[in-house]
């Protein structure tokens, strides 16, 4: 007696060989299709993303990290960091009209390892904000976040500039605090963007802009 739960087509053949039910082939053409309409969506959503990114940088782009330094001595370990462009020029005339334009420094220090992903030790964040007073015609330069200085009021567009784009002896930690036979870099992020907004909208427009430097390997270690 057949089984009826059985598929005539399941069972071995005259030859002894088995045969697939009548069911299989489409079976694996809806797999197929489904696998292949997956490729292509996920082909579909790279492409868009690297789109977006490549829109979000404008081609005038210029903020970049001019120069980075970093100094060890016996006590403190400094940083100095310059950048060009800070003030892109989709940005001069919201300054102009008294919109203030932010400039962060994102600092961090790094322990390379070998074996395994590096270690990051201490990060540090300088943030600064230049405003254009529209009645008495004035820049001023202030700091809004991880350091003490005075405001810097000038009329020179150049001179306020250039004390926004540079940091000098920022300190990062005690020398002691770091170990001496280890490796270590500093990894720096500058951030530039009218009003303080950083979004895609804002990179699309051209009102703010980022860049990013690592500077040489260094240890603590004198070499004999």
């Amino acid at each position: 007696m057949a089984d009826p739960w059985r598929s005539p087509n399941r069972g071995p053949g005259p030859d002894g060989t088995r045969h697939a039910g009548p069911g299989s082939a489409g079976r694996y053409n809806v797999a197929f299709a489904m696998l292949a309409g997956i490729r292509a969506r996920s082909f579909w959503a790279l492409a868009l993303g690297a789109s977006i990114l490549a829109v979000a940088v404008p081609a005038g782009a210029d903020l970049r990290i001019s120069d980075l330094d970093v100094f060890l001595n016996d006590h403190e370990l400094t940083v100095n960091v310059a950048v060009l462009g800070a003030i892109g020029p989709a940005s001069q005339e919201g300054i102009q009209s008294g919109i203030p334009t932010h400039l962060r420094y994102t600092v961090e220090l790094w322990q390379y390892n070998p074996y395994w992903r590096d270690s990051r030790l201490l990060t540090m964040m300088v943030e600064r904000q230049l405003a254009y007073n529209v009645v008495t015609k004035e820049y001023k330069v202030t700091t809004l976040k991880g350091e003490r200085r005075a405001p810097h009021v000038t009329r020179d567009l150049r001179d306020a500039q250039r004390v926004l784009s540079e940091v000098r002896g920022l300190k990062l930690t005690p020398v002691g605090a770091v170990d001496k036979a280890g490796i270590i870099y500093v990894r720096v992020r500058a951030e530039s963007a009218l009003n303080g907004d950083n979004s895609i909208v804002s990179r699309m427009a051209g009102t703010a802009e980022q860049a990013m430097r690592q500077s040489d390997y260094r240890t603590l270690q004198r070499v004999q």
